[in-house]
């Protein structure tokens, strides 16, 4: 893109001299690593001897490679690599002088686990090396009833059985929402509840080492993938029900599958996407398709009574679409503002223009293909030039780090949060922003969101009480799940009054934080350089859905939309259905990246020679969102395959599926789900189900067997039978874990609030909110050492709560100034026109 040709030679890599050793296979582990190496850490890849990390042969395709696999080396480039046990003289060594050291992220199936640590030897890492900051990723957590040896029969998943995502993604609340009613539910294809995890844990594990730099004490940063995923793929929507007395936890009750119409639809050429998530937008979308006589139907403004209707609306649809090509049908959608794309495929999602025009996609270093590029920039800085992933133990003679100064001896005070002392304005709204704000609270920030009179975040009116209830805008569950740990301003902007308080509130703040469409922050004058001249020290971060030029600088951009250009749409639906969105992962995993590239730009203002000038951080939604679909990328840049949806089918276990316990007293909803991650549970599942004539079958021996279409479907026939002869599926769960095939419920997100293994790590927390009461909220996805208690410190505010002692304490002004900026509709303690 066009400013980035006219820049300066690229600067100092922001992360240089971090070391960060990395003792991680596969995917999470690897892909935190990559984000710190892309920023200029030192990144120290330990291998296991011999095949070294099990994705080095790893084609989700099944390509044959001639070396390394392309997802192996898109994670790995520009690190080096060691080859040595754990627990080795050398890596011990290593592990002292590091100041970063990523632990686990390894899942199971198609034998890929690769060399990992237990919870015990994960705590003996970080009590040897008091220093560093180890981040653990797993499953589950390092604590809890489903970690360690043994478990008690029917527990969910058994401690010691292995588990994938396919099973993390029922467990969190994620498949149960997915696909249609009177059907299986879904698995969201692409693994993204894996890459999400490896980018929550760099958030993490960057904050706990601004604060090992602070103190000189380290931290052990303990990831619960599930955790992860609950908050990111479906979880959340249990505030719903707890706030407003719906089912409780551990009722199933009625399919609550309702996919979103329209979504992706056929055109002319190909398919288009579309997002229609407010009234305005549907409305928009019935003038574009030429039935304004539609406008006046009120089932149709209804999303579930629309599903109902579903065949007859989408003959509507289709009859317009099909008639049009893809651009057409953008750019007429664009011109009225409906979020929409073009369909990113396998063969298509590189050629998209947008992405070509702002050069997203650049060559992997060590050839062969396209993969996209570090997804933010601080300043002119676009990430470290990328060098080819390290052949197995290329380092291990080499790598020499001399050891770090000594560990300051803790004191007897209570230890700071990482991100103490840490300011940021909240300028952000929806979910992606407040996902970001929220984290650095949880880390220790102090976050004052700032709300609009005339235009407070949209999010306080989704799903929560009508409009005709006391302070309804204050039961927004959503909001209320994204918001806590904030202080919270109300500020029109469109004044000048307000804009002037804007600039000194940006005095006082080390961070600036926004995700308005790139038009809106200079039209407040609030751009770069006013945010420059009020604060020297200010790190400006900028959420653009698309990127702040390009041919779709100013379109409007959802998850949704993220999805359906990414690809990840592309991976999620059955093989003969049409692609289904993954339903809104996109906002936090943009969130998340965005967390990051602050704390990498925060990490540049504050080191030795650093200058203590803030920097200009643009973290692009939709580039996050391709880092993290890029094996559909590589894969068919370098070998020409095509990932496709197949249902709950994948290439890491066989059979993997979702089977309906019809007979479950619990309601019509009760399915469980199972994958078979390795050659040796074939048989024991095969027992449990009661046919040794498909365990006698030789053709079904193996994961490539099992896999093949046919045998696939051979072998679902039989356990959907088995299935819908259990009494209930708790028989089935017993069973199967009595047997180590690794299993678990799909479950409603009502459900979570029971489940032993996030009450038992205090995933949720009781919150007392002003409004809505005492209630539940599901927490963040760590526990740190240093701070084993609650990590949610206060609910999320009411609107314009902390007027007074923010603008009193933080400004200066005094009670009479506060009110007449509330007369003068500058300040107000509710939202106008309600």
């Amino acid at each position: 893109m066009a400013p980035d040709r006219a820049a300066p030679a690229q600067p100092a890599a922001p992360l240089a001299g971090v070391r960060v050793l990395e003792l991680s296979t596969q995917l999470a582990g690897p892909y935190c690593g990559k984000l710190f190496a892309d920023a200029g850490a030192d990144v120290v890849k330990v291998e296991p001897p011999g095949a070294g990390d099990p994705l080095r042969a790893w084609s989700a395709s099944g390509a044959p490679l001639d070396g390394d696999g392309a997802l192996f080396r898109y994670l790995n480039a520009s690190k080096r690599s060691v080859a040595a046990e754990p627990d080795s003289p050398r890596v011990r060594g290593l592990a002292a002088a590091a100041d970063v050291v990523i632990t686990g992220g390894a899942l199971a199936g198609g034998n890929h686990a690769g060399h990992g640590l237990d919870a015990a030897a994960v705590r003996r890492l970080h009590a040897d090396n008091p220093r560093a900051v180890v981040v653990s990723i797993s499953p589950f957590g390092l604590a809890g009833p489903w970690t360690g040896a043994g478990a008690a029969h029917g527990s969910q998943p058994p401690r010691d059985r292995a588990v994938n995502e396919f099973l993390l993604q029922a467990l969190c609340g994620s498949t149960a929402a997915r696909g249609e009613p009177d059907a299986a539910p879904l698995q969201a294809g692409g693994r993204i509840g894996e890459w999400a995890a490896g980018v929550y844990a760099a958030v993490v594990g960057l904050a706990a080492l601004r604060g090992a730099r602070r103190d000189g004490v380290g931290d052990l940063v303990d990831l619960s993938i599930l955790e992860c995923m609950t908050i990111m793929m479906g979880g959340l929507s249990v505030v719903g029900p707890t706030i407003m007395g719906g089912p409780g936890p551990g009722v199933s009750g009625s399919p609550g599958r309702v996919p979103e119409i329209p979504s992706i639809v056929p055109t002319k050429d190909g398919l288009v996407g579309f997002c229609t998530i407010t009234a305005q937008q549907f409305q928009d979308f019935l003038v574009l398709i030429e039935r304004p006589d539609l406008l006046g139907d009120r089932d149709l403004a209804l999303l579930a009574r629309r599903h109902a209707r579903r065949d007859e609306f989408l003959a509507a649809v289709h009859s317009w679409s099909t008639r049009h090509t893809t651009d057409e049908i953008v750019e007429l959608a664009a011109g009225l503002r409906i979020p929409v794309t073009p369909v990113g495929t396998p063969s298509t999602v590189t050629t998209i223009d947008h992405f070509t025009a702002r050069g997203v996609f650049v060559p992997n270093p060590s050839g062969g293909f396209a993969q996209p590029r570090t997804p933010y920039r601080v300043d002119g800085f676009r990430g470290r030039p990328l060098v080819g992933a390290p052949a197995l133990g290329e380092h291990t003679d080499t790598v020499a780090w001399e050891p770090g100064p000594a560990p300051v001896q803790a004191g007897a005070a209570a230890r700071e949060l990482p991100l103490d002392g840490l300011r940021v304005l909240d300028l952000t709204a929806f979910w992606a922003g407040p996902s970001a704000t929220m984290l650095l609270g949880s880390l220790g920030a102090d976050v004052i969101k700032v709300e609009g009179v005339t235009r407070p975040d949209g999010l306080r009116f989704a799903g929560g009480k009508p409009p005709t209830e006391p302070s309804w805008w204050e039961w927004g569950t959503m909001f209320l799940a994204t918001n806590a740990n904030k202080r919270a301003v109300s500020l029109e902007l469109s004044t000048r009054e307000g804009q002037d308080l804007a600039q000194r509130l940006i005095g006082a703040c080390d961070v600036v934080i926004e995700n308005f469409t790139p038009r809106v922050l200079p039209n407040l004058g609030l751009d770069r350089d006013a945010v420059r001249a009020a604060n020297p020290a200010t790190v400006l971060t900028r959420m653009p859905a698309f990127g702040l030029d390009g041919p779709w600088r100013d379109r409007t951009g959802f998850a949704q939309t993220m999805e359906q250009a990414s690809g990840l749409a592309w991976l999620t639906g059955t093989r003969d259905g049409p692609p289904v969105i993954p339903r809104g992962a996109c906002d936090p995993i943009a969130g998340l990246h965005a967390a990051f590239a602050t704390l990498v730009a925060l990490t540049a203002r504050d080191r030795p020679g650093g200058g203590g000038v803030g920097a200009f951080v643009e973290a692009t939604m939709v580039e996050s969102v391709l880092n993290v679909a890029a094996e559909l990328t590589v894969e068919h840049s370098a070998y020409g395959a095509s990932l496709h949806r197949d249902g709950n089918r994948g290439p890491l276990a066989a059979p993997q599926g979702t089977y309906h316990c019809s007979r479950d007293p619990a309601g019509p909803d009760v399915w469980l789900a199972l994958a078979v991650t390795d050659d040796a549970q074939w048989p024991r599942l095969c027992a449990v189900a009661g046919r040794p004539d498909l365990a006698a079958d030789p053709g079904l021996a193996t994961l490539a067997g099992r896999r093949a279409t046919p045998a696939h479907d051979r072998v679902d026939a039989a356990l959907a039978a088995w299935a819908a002869a259990l009494p209930d599926r708790a028989t089935g769960l017993a069973a199967l874990a009595e047997a180590g095939v690794p299993a678990a419920p799909v479950t409603p997100a009502a459900a979570l609030l029971a489940n032993p293994q996030l009450v038992a790590r205090g995933f949720f927390e009781r919150l007392a909110h002003p409004v809505v009461g005492e209630h539940p909220m599901p927490g963040v996805a760590f526990r740190l050492a240093s701070h084993p208690g609650p990590l949610l410190r206060r609910p999320a505010p009411v609107f314009g709560q902390h007027d007074d002692e923010v603008y009193r304490d933080l400004l200066g002004l005094t009670h009479p100034e506060i009110e007449g900026l509330r007369a003068r509709g500058v300040l107000a303690d509710r939202p106008a026109g309600v």
